[in-house]
């Protein structure tokens, strides 16, 4: 079926700019989860704050393929969960008792990324986790915590030791289940899980190889955030990559945006 005849009428003019530019931002970040094959099905979640709102979200409408979803399909919920729009879809209940516990507790995440790549779920079943064996690793583990796993993430009480364990850090590995990244901006959260799944790649095929793996002194990686600064500019990341990658996808196809 077409994007067009899921028959998805427009919001575009029935929120603000502000929001609106919210959910074109956060379809894009599923079509390029979508595009560099992280997702897995349905069954993984990105969420972003509504502008100007300390308990309002958008997430994926359960059901819709990421490379499906667009601006206006997007659910509007609240902490619990509870749907705030009159969207014919439902939304993934395991999604948001990661999300809202997440949401709940840092206020300053106004994107929460999600995803069961493969890479990330090999290294988050190894003991020793992300192994500093990278330029990539050093600027995940100067902002990386892990949260043992619980079985399917459905069960409320789970929350409080999801948030402990994440604490004030931006990267979080689900062990045995996935990665996760916060951002001030849907394009933090993108770029930061694109850094994130790379340096699990390069630790999967480093290891590959057989050989003694080097490790990075654990100075560099003390100084990893203002090495950061330094080499985006004072930019991030996010805002130095976001508009390449919006083109890149445009390019491709440009209805995320409707």
């Amino acid at each position: 079926m077409a994007i067009a005849e899921l028959d998805i009428p427009s919001l575009k003019d029935k929120v603000n700019a502000e929001e609106w530019r919210t959910r074109v931002d956060l379809a894009a970040a599923y079509r390029l989860v979508a595009a560099f094959r992280w997702d897995d099905l349905v069954f993984t979640h990105i969420s972003a704050r509504v502008p100007g709102t300390e308990d309002q979200f958008l997430i994926n409408p359960y059901g819709l393929m990421f490379d499906e979803i667009t601006a206006s399909s997007l659910v509007k919920i609240d902490l619990e969960g509870n749907k705030l729009d009159d969207s014919a879809f439902a939304i993934n209940p395991a999604g948001f008792t990661i999300h809202g516990a997440v949401h709940g507790a840092r206020h300053d995440a106004q994107c929460v990324l999600h995803v069961h790549s493969l890479n990330g779920i090999a290294v988050s079943a190894q003991k020793g986790g992300v192994l500093p064996i990278s330029q990539q690793s050093i600027f995940v583990l100067s902002s990386l915590a892990y949260h043992d796993y619980e079985g399917v993430a459905l069960r409320d009480d789970e929350k409080p030791r999801l948030v402990r364990d994440l604490g004030d850090a931006n990267f979080l590995m689900l062990r045995n289940h996935g990665l996760l990244t916060l951002g001030a901006s849907v394009a933090d959260a993108f770029v930061a899980m694109y850094l994130f799944e790379t340096v699990c790649t390069i630790q999967v095929r480093a290891q590959s190889g057989g050989g003694e793996l080097i490790s990075v002194n654990p100075a560099i990686i003390a100084g990893a955030q203002q090495q950061a600064k330094q080499v985006t500019a004072g930019m991030g990341a996010g805002a130095l990559n976001w508009p390449g990658l919006l083109r890149k996808l445009d390019r491709m196809d440009s209805s995320y945006r409707s």
